[in-house]
């Protein structure tokens, strides 16, 4: 329940925060220009950074700092490093799909009275997403099966738990129950991807 509980949060906080960093990557704005180099080099260094190494930092680090306000529980530390991670990633599959719609596409919502927001409301983003449903579909079977990193923080989802019944008995059998319950999650989704 661990691993889904933390798809379904980390998923639904990585594609609001992915959609603005996508829509602020894609503006030609000269106002917004600083935003969107912020927003390219977040892109760049969650990107080059690996998983592993975010969850090591948030989850260790920010303890570490011993702020007043900052909390110490690990499953929301390792929730959060997820979704810095995969919000880089869901962010440039959304550019990718705001950039292949042709910019007559914009010219023609433009020409019928809709301003930008309006355009991208009704015309662009919709479109787009229907063009990123399969690579965004891809992200979610990929963050599922991540979420099992989780588990270096001291998290009890299905891998940790797995570890502690194995360390218990010496079975590794444990194992591949959750593996099996990532499969089960996992391959119906794929299946879905195929036909989208």
């Amino acid at each position: 329940w661990i691993n889904l509980q933390l798809t379904f949060i980390g998923g639904a906080a990585i594609g609001v925060i992915a959609l603005g960093l996508a829509l602020m990557r894609t503006t030609k704005s000269p106002a917004l220009t600083p935003f969107r180099f912020l927003a390219t080099a977040y892109v760049d260094i969650f990107r080059g950074a690996p998983l592993i190494l975010i969850i090591l930092l948030v989850g260790f680090g920010i303890p570490a700092l011993q702020l007043k306000g900052l909390t110490n529980n690990v499953l929301i530390l390792g929730t959060i490093a997820v979704i810095i991670t995969y919000t880089a990633y869901v962010a440039e599959v959304i550019r990718s799909g705001i950039l292949s719609i042709h910019p007559s596409q914009k010219a023609a919502a433009r020409s019928l009275g809709l301003n930008y927001f309006q355009t991208l409301r009704y015309v662009i983003l919709p479109q787009a997403f229907r063009r990123v449903t399969p690579p965004l579909l891809n992200d979610l079977v990929a963050l599922i099966k991540d979420t099992g990193l989780v588990s270096i923080l001291g998290v009890t989802d299905a891998v940790r738990a797995a570890q502690i019944e194995t360390s218990r008995s010496f079975n590794y059998t444990p194992y591949i129950t959750a593996a099996f319950l990532f499969l089960c999650i996992t391959i119906p989704l794929t299946r879905f991807t195929d036909r989208s």
